[in-house]
C-alpha cells in the first residue's frame, strides 16, 4: 500500500551550501510503502523516457520535477518488514520497507534528495558507487555532518554515468546497516530516439534486489547488531524464501539481473537451465571484449553484478545462492550432526516421559521440510518452501525463474507452475537392476616401518 505523509515541522538543515535556498522552500511529500509485495514497473510520467525496472517484492520512489530538477524524499526510519507470511522483523529502512525504494534516473538529470531522520541517532546516506561532488557522499565526520534526529539535510548532484548503484548510511553503519538500511539506485541510458548504448543492451525485463543477511534469533523479531559471521537468516530485499516472489518472463525474453550485495560474506549467485554474462558492475557496463557465458557469478561484499541471459528455456528454474547454508532459515548452527547415529531405544523411552519428543537429523534435514513443528511466535520455518512435487527443501536466498510461452509481454503476473510435456519428467525406475561393478581391491603392499633414533640418543632432549 502506497501512502503520502508530509512531516510538518520538521527542521531541514543544507548538506551543502551549493543547494539554493528555493529548494527548501517546500519538501516533496514522502511516499510511503507498507506491502511488501513486487510492485509493478514505475513507468516515467516526467523526465527522460526510460524502461523502468522491477524490483523484487520492493518498489520504484516516485518523484517530483521542479525547475528541472528530480526530487524525491528518502525518510529514514524504523520499520517493520514481512520477510516471510507470519514473520516480521523490526528493521530500519526507508519510507516504510527495508531495503529502501529503488531509486531510478536518467543519465545526465539533475538529481535533489530530501532526507529525512526519524531514527533516534545520527545517520547519512552514502550514494554507493557515484561521480558526484566531495560534500554529497555521505560519509559523516568526513564529508559533512552527520543527520541529526527529526532534522532534514539534502543532497543534489548529476547523474553523470549509466550503471547500477546503491544507497546505505555511513554513520554507525555496522548498526544502521545490520537493521536493514540500504536501497538500489538505477541510473539509465540518456539515449537519443531510436539510438542504441554500445554496452547496454536493451531489455524486455529487467529485475534488481539485494541481498540481505540478519541474525535474528527464533521467536523474537530485531536483529543481533553485533553479529558478524553466523547470521541465520540469509534473503533477498529482506524476505526469505518461500517469501520471496518468483521472477515471471516470457519464452526468448531478454532478462537483466541486478544483484547487489551489502551482505558481510560473498554469494556465488546460480542460475539453473540458463547462461548468462556479467554485463556490469556498479562501476559500470562491462567491455563485451570482458564477457563470457556463466551459470554463476560470484558477488563479493559492497559488489553489485548485472547479468544478462535470454530466457530460451520454458520451465520453473531454480535461481539462488550456491552456499548452502544460504538456503536455509533460522538454522541452528549449535546443533550436532547426528546423521547414522540410532535413536531407536533412546526414543523409545524419552517418548514416556515426553510424549511429543521428536527424532531429528539421523536420516539428514531433508524430512523437517514436511514436519509440522511447534515453533516459537514470529519464528521462520527452516525451509519451508512446497512445488508441484511436494516439498523444495530450500529457504533463504532462493526463488523460481518462471519463463512461460504463454506469458504476454509486460505481464509480471504468476503464470502457476509449468506444466511438464509428457515424458520429460524424471520418474521411478521399477525393473530389474544388474549388480553394480565394483573394481576389485588391491592387495595390501607390505610396508616396512624405519626408527632412525636422534643423533645423540635421548639424554639431551628436555
Amino acid at each position: 500500500m502506497l501512502s503520502r505523509r508530509i512531516f510538518m515541522g520538521a527542521g531541514a538543515a543544507v548538506a551543502t551550501a551549493a543547494v539554493s535556498k528555493v529548494a527548501m522552500s517546500a519538501l516533496p511529500e514522502p511516499v510511503i510503502q507498507t506491502k511488501p509485495d513486487t510492485m509493478p514497473p514505475l513507468m516515467p510520467a516526467t523526465g527522460r523516457p526510460y524502461n523502468p525496472v522491477v524490483t523484487l517484492n520492493g518498489w520504484t520512489l516516485p518523484w517530483r520535477m521542479k525547475d528541472g530538477v528530480k526530487e524525491f524524499h528518502l525518510v529514514a526510519e524504523p520499520v517493520v518488514r514481512e520477510m516471510a507470511p507470519g514473520f516480521n522483523a523490526h528493521l530500519w529502512g526507508y519510507n516504510g520497507q527495508s531495503p529502501g525504494p529503488t531509486i531510478e534516473v536518467v543519465e545526465g538529470d539533475r538529481v535533489r534528495i530530501f532526507v529525512t531522520n526519524k531514527l533516534g541517532e545520527l545517520t547519512s546516506v552514502h550514494w554507493h558507487g557515484q561521480r558526484l561532488p566531495n560534500g554529497m557522499d555521505g560519509v559523516t565526520g568526513l564529508t559533512q555532518p552527520g543527520i541529526p534526529p527529526g532534522k532534514t539535510f539534502v543532497y543534489e548532484f548529476v547523474a553523470r554515468r549509466p550503471g547500477t548503484f546503491m544507497y546505505h548510511p555511513h554513520a554507525d553503519e555496522m548498526v544502521q546497516m545490520a537493521m536493514g538500511m540500504m536501497g538500489f539506485w538505477i541510473t539509465h541510458p540518456k539515449l537519443d530516439k531510436g539510438a542504441r548504448h554500445p554496452l547496454i543492451d536493451e531489455v524486455d525485463r529487467d529485475f534488481c534486489f539485494l541481498l540481505n543477511a540478519f541474525d535474528i534469533e527464533p521467536g523474537s523479531a530485531t536483529p543481533k547488531v553485533m553479529t558478524m559471521l553466523d547470521f541465520n537468516l540469509w534473503g533477498w530485499n529482506s524476505r526469505i524464501y518461500p517469501g520471496i516472489d518468483s521472477l515471471h518472463v516470457r519464452l526468448n525474453d531478454k532478462v537483466r539481473l541486478r544483484v547487489g550485495n551489502l551482505t558481510m560474506t560473498n554469494h556465488p549467485i546460480h542460475l539453473h537451465g540458463h547462461e548468462f554474462v556479467v554485463s556490469g558492475t556498479d562501476g559500470g557496463p562491462t567491455p563485451k571484449s570482458s564477457r563470457w557465458p556463466e551459470v554463476t557469478a560470484d558477488i563479493a561484499v559492497g559488489q553489485m553484478r548485472q547479468l544478462d541471459f535470454l530466457a530460451d528455456e520454458e520451465g520453473d528454474w531454480a535461481f539462488h545462492c550456491h552456499k548452502s547454508h544460504h538456503t536455509m532459515n533460522a538454522m541452528g548452527h549449535g546443533v550436532p550432526t547426528m546423521i547414522g547415529v540410532d535413536h531407536t531405544d533412546v526414543a523409545r523411552k524419552i517418548t514416556r516421559l515426553v510424549p511429543d519428543y521428536m527424532v531429528m537429523g539421523e536420516r539428514g534435514m531433508k524430512d523437517m521440510t514436511e514436519m509440522e513443528m511447534p515453533l516459537p511466535d514470529n519464528t521462520a520455518p527452516m525451509m519451508a518452501g512446497t512445488g508441484p512435487f511436494g516439498a523444495i527443501g530450500m529457504g533463504g536466498m532462493f526463488s523460481v525463474l518462471k519463463v512461460r510461452r504463454e506469458q504476454k509481454p509486460g505481464d509480471y503476473s504468476d503464470p502457476g507452475w509449468f506444466r511438464h510435456p509428457p515424458g520429460t519428467v524424471a520418474y521411478e525406475f521399477t525393473g530389474a537392476l544388474p549388480e553394480p561393478a565394483r573394481p576389485a581391491p588391491a592387495p595390501a603392499a607390505a610396508v616396512e616401518v624405519k626408527a632412525r633414533k636422534p643423533a645423540g640418543g635421548h639424554g639431551n632432549h628436555h
